[in-house]
This record gives C-alpha cells, structure tokens and sequence, in this order.
C-alpha cells in the first residue's frame, strides 16, 4: 500500500500543472469576453465555479457572440 501512495504522490503534482494549465486560458478568455459583453451573470458564475473549463468554453462558443448592434 505504501508504495502505491509513494507513486501517486510523484504525480500529483504534474496533473494539477496539467489542470491548471488547461483552465487558465479559457477561464481567462472567458471572463475577459464575459466583462466585454456586459454578461455580468456570466462573469460572476465563470468567477466563482470551477468546472474544469467546461462551463468557460460553452459560454465561449455559445453565449458570447455579439448580437448585431440596430442603428
């Protein structure tokens, strides 16, 4: 048993790198599309959960198009 904790240990720390490094982005991208479309909702739920980034790119590919502004 104890070598099974000595190995999960070793790589622990790669996967949360490897997490982290795949979230940042799109949460990044799209909090800063959420802050830019005046989505505050969006913005606050994308802030404060953490899915992975998952939710981050729905919103991203389905929610932050700009509609087309009347004159």
């Amino acid at each position: 048993m104890e070598a099974v904790n000595s190995m999960t240990s070793a790589w622990m720390p790669w996967l949360i790198l490897l997490v982290l490094a795949w979230t940042l982005p799109w949460k990044g991208v799209a909090l800063w599309k959420s802050a830019r479309n005046g989505h505050t909702a969006w913005f606050v739920v994308l802030l404060i959960v953490n899915t992975l980034a998952i939710l981050e790119i729905i919103y991203i590919f389905g929610f932050s198009k700009k509609k087309p502004q009347v004159s």
